[in-house]
């Protein structure tokens, strides 16, 4: 029997824990999915937008995946500095495939970033989701204006969560704490803001006429920021979703002014952030340079300036991978070093140790690419398995596991959970409801915790 550890629950490492079982090369094939959370499914719980149903559906393909009886999920077990290192790991079974994605956010490297009232969007996404390491509260959301910086699906996606009112909020799984707080919100003004064009933006098409569909919102386009668009005039020379996106954009800005909604999300283009101006400790505006397509695909600076009022900044502009204690790592591609998957120590591949996932390729693609991705790194390991099957492993990781002093959440304590945030909604009047804090997670997974 091969025993694998996947590390990392979310769609990458159930599609690698997938095909290993799946396959007919090598019998016998037992996984150990292991998560830091007590809780499965990474990104799609904890990164997919609350209003966004449809993506959130594709946790029941991710379940339906973990409830193999050749899977086995084990939540609430670190691995890395605090936890299992990738050589203790390697003695409980005979390959390791690390999926744990790109967690850092790229920071803006501009004066003011530090300032109160300034985030980062995974900050923001990792509050109203739930996340159990989220900032309790603190955006701030006491003032009129917000800037995001950022044209991706990330940025569309925090956009509309500020833009949305509450009442459209409640009946998803927002916890409870943040849907007070965006209930309570005072921002009527959000600012979407990209250093280049609408045909160079990172946004899905569908994300994007999300935004025009909001009740009580109204999208404004500056039409200055489209002259400077070559493509905006025509599309033509575009990929399918970049045209598309510049069509929706296009039709933005031909509109006939509407009444005014109570609150605005209007998309601006080629501006870069040179600094975060502060007022009391606070951000109150972003200053931003004014560019220009440079005849090379990028943008230069024109040494125009401009400000914007913001009293909360959410930078989105994109995430790089955090090195796992014990792994090799590239700092600037933000990934571990692989070929084929099989990750390379000096140089030559490690035995037993793969990748898949952001970890690997960096953070692109959409959900499906992981697919592919985590089918190269199982091929690689079963071309492997004649020679990582002679190694001597524990008979029984999991036993092993709580030997080391780590208490696993195995799938009847995720079970737990859910029907815990089951009663929780009940409780407050509304559907499932989210549990917020490290506390009530594990208190839910040992059948402790009381709806409150």
């Amino acid at each position: 029997m091969l025993r694998v550890a996947v590390v990392g629950s979310g769609p990458s490492g159930v599609y690698t824990a997938q095909a290993l079982v799946q396959q007919s090369v090598v019998p016998g094939v037992r996984v150990d999915v292991l998560d830091r959370l007590p809780c499965p499914y990474g990104l799609v719980r904890y990164g997919v937008a609350p209003d966004h149903e449809k993506i959130k559906s594709l946790q029941q393909n991710l379940r339906a995946v973990l409830e193999d009886e050749r899977i086995g999920f084990l939540g609430n077990v670190e691995v890395g500095a605090h936890g299992l290192t990738p050589a203790r790991l390697l003695e409980l079974y005979h390959a390791v495939v690390y999926c744990v994605g790109a967690a850092r956010d790229r920071r803006l490297g501009v004066p003011g970033e530090d300032l109160a009232g300034s985030f980062s969007a995974t900050d923001f996404v990792a509050w109203y989701s739930a996340h159990p390491d989220a900032v309790a509260d603190g955006f701030g959301l006491g003032g009129r204006s917000a800037v995001v910086i950022g044209v991706g699906n990330v940025a569309v996606d925090v956009a509309r969560i500020l833009a949305r009112g509450p009442d459209e909020l409640r009946p998803t799984d927002v916890p409870q704490r943040a849907l007070s707080a965006l209930e309570a919100s005072r921002v009527r003004e959000v600012h979407m803001v990209g250093r280049r064009g609408p045909g160079q933006a990172k946004f899905t098409t569908k994300e994007l006429r999300e935004l025009g569909a909001l009740p009580g919102a109204r999208v404004r386009v500056e039409p200055a920021d489209l002259a400077l668009d070559p493509s905006f005039a025509d599309p033509s020379g575009l990929a399918a979703v970049n045209r598309r996106n510049v069509e929706v954009v296009r039709g933005w800005a031909a509109a006939r002014p509407g009444p005014e909604g109570e609150r605005s999300i209007t998309l601006r283009f080629f501006l870069r952030p040179v600094e975060l101006l502060g007022e009391g400790g606070r951000v109150a505006a972003v200053r931003f340079e004014r560019t220009e397509p440079d005849g090379a695909g990028g943008v230069r600076g024109t040494g125009r300036f401009e400000e914007i009022e913001a009293q909360l900044v959410l930078r989105a502009v994109g995430y790089k991978g955090v090195a796992l204690p014990g792994l090799p790592f590239d700092e600037a591609r933000g990934t571990v070093p692989h070929e084929a998957g099989r990750v390379l120590r000096d140089g030559a591949p490690s035995p037993g140790e793969y990748v898949a996932g952001w970890i690997k390729r960096g953070p692109t693609g959409v959900i499906g690419t992981n697919r592919p991705c985590a089918k190269e790194t199982v091929a690689s390991l079963l071309a492997d398995a004649a020679e990582l099957a002679g190694r001597t492993v524990a008979a029984d990781p999991p036993a092993a596991l709580r030997e080391l002093g780590h208490e696993p959440v195995a799938w009847p304590g995720w079970l737990a959970i859910e029907s815990a945030e089951s009663a929780l909604g009940r409780s407050l009047g509304r559907g499932r409801v989210k549990i917020a804090d490290w506390a009530g997670l594990r208190d839910a997974a040992m059948g402790r915790h009381t709806a409150s």
